[in-house]
């Protein structure tokens, strides 16, 4: 079977790129290969983490890997949380933590200042060839309180454009799986990657 190498614990995305893939691909996260050291992200940019997470998970285990950064970038806050978006409160993974200093910094912020977007820059390394990366966007706002129990993050925060324009209203995270996956940034990142994908795994 063919299979790629995702260079990420988080349980949530490895499952969202599973769906994407569907049964065409294996697709490994690193608690499935041999350990081994993992550089700190310290770009200044989602491309350069992708990047170099990918080439380090290239090196190290020969697999083709893909990896990506993303985060929530705000209007308001001239495009922070940005690379920051996973430790915005200070300790890594900490959403409930990094959720309610969003909301309070953005507390007296008008609802037409309340534009965001969550990117992602997807990053593909072949062993012994240049990364590649791409990038997704995904516009919407920023609500005044979470709604939802599906997604991570700040998934709870963030109206899509595209609910808005159903007039709807809904966050990201009470978006099903399959919604989320065609409209998220990550999702954009991995259409655009696809024939870069598919043309390294020699699936044509």
């Amino acid at each position: 079977m063919t299979q790629v190498l995702l260079a990420t614990r988080n349980g949530k995305k490895l499952a969202e790129l599973r769906r994407i893939l569907g049964d065409q691909v294996t697709v490994l996260g690193l608690a499935d290969v041999p350990e081994f050291p993992e550089e700190p992200e310290t770009g200044a940019t989602f491309e350069e983490n992708a990047v170099a997470k990918a080439a380090q998970a290239a090196a190290a285990t020969g697999e083709i890997s893909l990896a990506d950064d993303s985060g929530l970038a705000v209007d308001a806050l001239n495009g922070m949380p940005g690379v920051l978006s996973a430790r915005w409160a200070g300790k890594h993974g900490d959403d409930p933590a990094n959720n309610a200093l969003l909301l309070a910094q953005l507390g007296d912020v008008p609802e037409e200042r309340r534009g965001a977007a969550f990117v992602c820059a997807l990053a593909l390394a072949v062993p012994g060839a240049e990364p590649v990366v791409r990038r997704g966007e995904w516009r919407g706002r920023i609500v005044r309180e979470a709604f939802g129990g599906n997604g991570f993050g700040y998934d709870p925060l963030f109206v899509p454009a595209e609910s808005d324009l159903a007039g709807d209203g809904r966050t990201s995270a009470q978006l099903d799986p399959a919604e989320k996956d065609v409209l998220s940034h990550r999702g954009l990142a991995l259409a655009v990657m696809l024939p870069d994908l598919r043309l390294a795994l020699g699936l044509g």
